[in-house]
């Protein structure tokens, strides 16, 4: 296996004049793309940095991130990609704990943040930092068991971990993403999500195949619908509240999906109900990935064809990994026993930046411990049942919050929900609801604990229903459990 800058050497020489990026600023052949990546690297060397040093990267979606990660890949330097979302102090720590020597980003992200290091601000400083330099074709510095990134994790328990990724873990991402998603040279890559995150490992499919990017700086549902439309986008990544929120739109219209082949959906996961609903109104356009930070995206694959007949599963094994499900003490469950998922290969981390504890925590005889729960059918494809650490235990009972969740979204009138455990004097955890209206409609309380009673056994039923205007979420769209738990409220007793 190559590095990503081996690949780019690659598709440089063969699609000089085809379009490689494009944003609502610009777009670059991979002629241009070529040049300006060159000229980073040398500007790189001359601030002087050497293979191994870290590069902070602060920014919104533009295609500085396309250009940057290839300059990164050529110098055998590591880039840390930074959620500019997150809170300055947030930033600040991230910068500190990867020991960051130049932070590349966006002014109004930048600007609140204490810096240490060099800093080169989007625009005008960044333009003239690269055209600086001359740009000549720069010697392949890293192999391919090198770092090229630590990506920190959201922090949902005390400080955000750095995860490192080699260039073997992201090429195997890369070809297992684009075995699931039916990937030919012909294919144009969306990014709406974030490329500081998820949509960042498409993007180096365009590496093995020579494809056009189309990078949007925002989502909007009516409007995302038409830039598809305009760019001809035929594969996309997007977390399962986008694709909640793209189908709920008053303007939502399938046929401006007519180019879309495959909406490569992950991040968190999608009740079956709504799962089903997305289909029947968007086409069997959709594949569902499972994977984590920690092993990028494809630990189980479920292709289009297969996800209409099973909803329920996220897949079964991808290609370029193993995986298990084992009890506490790391014994292999029996078939339809629920475990932790258990997995092993070449996508799999290095382990956490200057973390040693939790790398041997996480990491044992060679396989990565997830924290997520599950139970593989007969066929060998995954369900998942919920994250370790969410589990209730009511009356000494396990009581999943997924399935509740699963029965709660079965109703037309629920957006989206989220269950958790609060402290209860006598059962130790009581579980508690909170569920999202669909605009314009109306639901009773009642007509919920009724829907629980006909599908859950008592004890897993809600001792409480709130119903709220939105949930707290991650600026990946993740649903945050943790912030519901801080919310006063009431459990019965």
């Amino acid at each position: 296996m190559q590095t990503i800058a081996h690949l780019a050497n690659k598709v440089f020489k063969k699609y000089p004049e085809k379009m490689a990026v494009k944003d609502s600023r610009r777009s670059l052949t991979y002629k241009e793309l070529q040049k300006r990546v060159y000229r980073i690297y040398s500007a790189l060397k001359k601030a002087g940095l050497e293979k191994g040093d870290r590069i902070g990267i602060l920014m919104s979606n533009r295609l500085e991130h396309i250009e940057l990660d290839l300059a990164v890949a050529y110098g055998g330097f590591i880039k840390v990609p930074i959620n500019y979302r997150l809170h300055p102090k947030e930033v600040e720590y991230i910068l500190e704990h990867a020991e960051v020597k130049i932070l590349i980003g966006e002014e109004e992200w930048i600007r609140p943040v204490e810096t240490k290091g060099k800093t080169i601000l989007i625009g005008n400083d960044y333009e003239e930092w690269l055209l600086s330099q001359e740009g000549t074709k720069p010697e392949i510095c890293a192999n391919e068991d090198d770092l090229f990134a630590i990506m920190y994790t959201s922090g949902t328990t005390g400080k955000p971990k750095g995860v490192m990724l080699s260039h073997r873990n992201i090429i195997s991402s890369a070809l297992s993403l684009a075995l699931v998603c039916e990937i030919t040279p012909g294919d144009v890559v969306g990014h709406v999500a974030p490329l500081t995150h998820g949509s960042n490992f498409l993007s180096h499919i365009s590496w093995l195949f020579g494809l056009t990017q189309i990078v949007f700086d925002k989502f909007n549902p009516s409007e995302f619908l038409n830039d598809v439309e305009r760019n001809k986008v035929s594969f996309i990544f997007m977390v399962p509240t986008m694709v909640n929120l793209m189908i709920q739109d008053k303007d939502f219209d399938a046929k401006k999906l007519a180019n879309i082949k495959s909406i490569n959906m992950a991040g968190s996961p999608i009740a079956a109900s709504k799962l089903k609903q997305a289909i029947e109104k968007a086409g069997p356009k959709f594949i569902e990935t499972y994977g984590l930070v920690e092993a990028p995206m494809a630990i189980t694959v479920m292709p289009r064809h297969e996800l209409l007949t099973r909803l329920e599963s996220c897949g079964g094994v991808g290609p370029f990994v193993e995986m298990k499900l084992v009890d506490d003490q790391g014994i292999e469950v029996k078939q339809g026993e629920i475990g932790e998922v258990i997995c092993k290969g070449p996508l799999v981390m290095q382990g956490y930046w200057r973390n040693k504890e939790a790398t041997e925590d996480t990491l044992r005889d060679g396989w990565l411990y997830t924290g997520d729960l599950g139970w593989a059918d007969e066929c060998g494809y995954l369900h998942l049942v919920d994250r370790k650490k969410d589990v209730i235990i009511s009356g000494g009972l396990n009581i999943y919050p997924r399935e509740i969740e699963e029965i709660l979204n079965k109703h037309d009138g629920i957006k989206e929900t989220a269950v958790i455990g609060m402290p209860h004097e006598l059962w130790g955890e009581a579980v508690i609801a909170y569920c999202v209206l669909n605009d314009g409609t109306m639901v009773e309380k009642e007509e919920l604990v009724e829907l629980c009673m006909n599908h859950l056994a008592s004890y897993k039923k809600p001792k409480e229903i709130h119903i709220v205007e939105e949930l707290p979420k991650s600026s990946y769209g993740k649903i945050l459990k943790r912030e519901l738990k801080q919310v006063d409220g009431s459990v019965a007793k």
